[in-house]
């Protein structure tokens, strides 16, 4: 049997069609999220959401890693949102058959939900009680990574070090534009923002600033790659999750490419120091990247 992630692209895009069509009528009936993946952009979100989705008491969109309601889809409304869940009583009912006792948790991963600017207030404003968790690697790594991405996919035509110079000019106004306008969609700001994404500090602080720090878990990735277990079990405790594991933790959506020159990696390296200490001195220890 072909799975759903391995469906070829009209499938998926058919079987989407037909969800959301039929996601409306039912949408009352439907889940809302219990927790999100908030981000970061290539920061293994991917390989936690799948590890995440295979746990007995978990459901996910249908068709769906991440739904992108809270940042690009808000103007569709909470029906359409929460059309693209399961019926609750049919994920009820297939979770008590898999794991006794336990209750079904929602959710799905948006890996530009963190650093758009209106997403968390609105996640915060719709979603009440919803814990987030946020998934952050080398922001040196992330930030190259993130090229290589968006050059894969056809949404960035300039070489890396040109990319960085372009981005002041690029993400110029965009927030703003973001902000008077909650139907704009900015390309440079979602597909541009390579430094600015890897910035974390502040966005992690306006997380906890919405949520508290009780609703807010941060982990790395170089955890996750390096022992998950001992992470995925942490965030299963966060998340009030029955512990289990998967018959396997496997990473997904890997870029290979050539090295980051040194001269580049000096540069980064530079530009990032004073926002990893402040993200240091918020969380209360080194991130992963810099132990």
């Amino acid at each position: 049997m072909i799975s759903r992630r391995d469906a070829p692209q009209w499938v998926k895009e058919a079987g989407r069609a037909a969800t959301r069509a039929g996601g409306r009528l039912t949408s009352g009936a439907r889940m809302l999220p219990d927790f999100l993946m908030v981000g970061t952009q290539r920061g293994g979100t991917t390989s936690l959401f799948r590890a995440l989705a295979a746990h007995p008491a978990t459901v996910q969109p249908n068709f769906h890693k991440g739904v992108h309601y809270f940042d690009v889809n808000y103007p569709r409304g909470l029906p359409w949102y929460r059309g693209h869940f399961p019926v609750r009583s049919l994920a009820e009912r297939r979770v008590a058959a898999e794991m006794d006792g336990a209750a079904p948790l929602a959710f799905e991963s948006a890996g530009y939900y963190m650093h758009h600017p209106l997403a968390p207030e609105r996640i915060a404003r719709d979603l009440p009680g919803v814990k987030l968790i946020v998934l952050l690697r080398d922001p040196v790594v992330r930030t190259y990574s993130a090229h290589k991405h968006e050059l894969a996919r056809g949404f960035e035509t300039e070489p890396f070090e040109r990319a960085l110079d372009l981005e002041p000019e690029r993400l110029a106004g965009e927030v703003e534009k973001i902000r008077a306008d909650p139907a704009y969609v900015s390309h440079g700001h979602r597909h541009h923002a390579y430094l600015d994404r890897s910035q974390y500090a502040d966005q992690i602080e306006r997380l906890f600033e919405l949520f508290g720090r009780d609703r807010v878990l941060v982990e790395y990735a170089e955890d996750f790659f390096a022992e998950p277990e001992p992470c995925y079990a942490s965030i299963l405790d966060f998340l009030g999750l029955p512990q289990w594991r998967p018959a396997s933790f496997e990473q997904h959506n890997a870029r290979p490419g050539s090295p980051l020159p040194d001269a580049l990696q000096r540069r980064l390296a530079d530009h990032f120091a004073p926002y990893d200490d402040k993200l240091a001195a918020l969380l209360g220890a080194e991130p992963a990247w810099r132990r």
